[in-house]
């Protein structure tokens, strides 16, 4: 996938940050707590989702493929809840708390959208050891293991909802 004109810039030196905070992510693997930012000042937690199965995607507000994700997993999110399915989101770039209310106005997700920093994003899923495009896409079973992660270059994204689909169904049919 091609980086697009609107997101080289700020994204490069975003995603810098993200490949020096930690090394590549090593799968399957225990994921510790991690915590996200909400615009009203709470933060929620990972652990509070003990028991589900997880999809985290941290973000750029700005990016369509970041927004298609996000519509693809909002379809998803609604399919799958009443099977232990949650979708988690977080913005990460320079000053994302300004840009959520209207990402959530825009795009209305079922699920919370929250921010963080390009550093706690990649200390919690590193990349996998080249520069990532966005958006980084973890799934964590019920167990707090995160059994696949998938960064915005790969082919996985050429079609979103169906790839997302199949790594949510291996999670909830514990074939992971």
């Amino acid at each position: 996938m091609l980086m697009t004109p609107s997101r080289s810039l700020p994204a490069a030196a975003l995603l810098a940050l993200l490949v020096l905070a930690a090394p590549a992510a090593d799968l399957p693997r225990k994921t510790p707590d991690f915590t996200i930012n909400l615009l009203d000042g709470k933060k929620l937690t990972l652990s509070q989702y003990k028991g589900h199965a997880v999809v985290l995607a941290f973000i750029l507000t700005s990016c369509t493929h970041c927004q298609e994700t996000v519509r693809a997993l909002s379809k998803l999110q609604n399919d799958y809840a009443g099977r232990g399915l949650q979708v988690l989101a977080s913005a990460i770039e320079q000053d994302a708390r300004s840009h959520i209310r209207l990402f959530i106005r825009n795009f209305a997700p079922p699920f919370p959208v929250g921010y963080n920093t390009g550093a706690e994003a990649g200390s919690f899923l590193p990349p996998t050891g080249k520069l990532p495009l966005m958006p980084l896409v973890g799934f964590i079973d019920r167990q707090g293991i995160l059994r696949a992660q998938h960064e915005g270059e790969e082919p996985f994204f050429n079609d979103p909802e169906r790839n997302l689909r199949k790594e949510i169904e291996a999670l909830l049919q514990n074939k992971r």
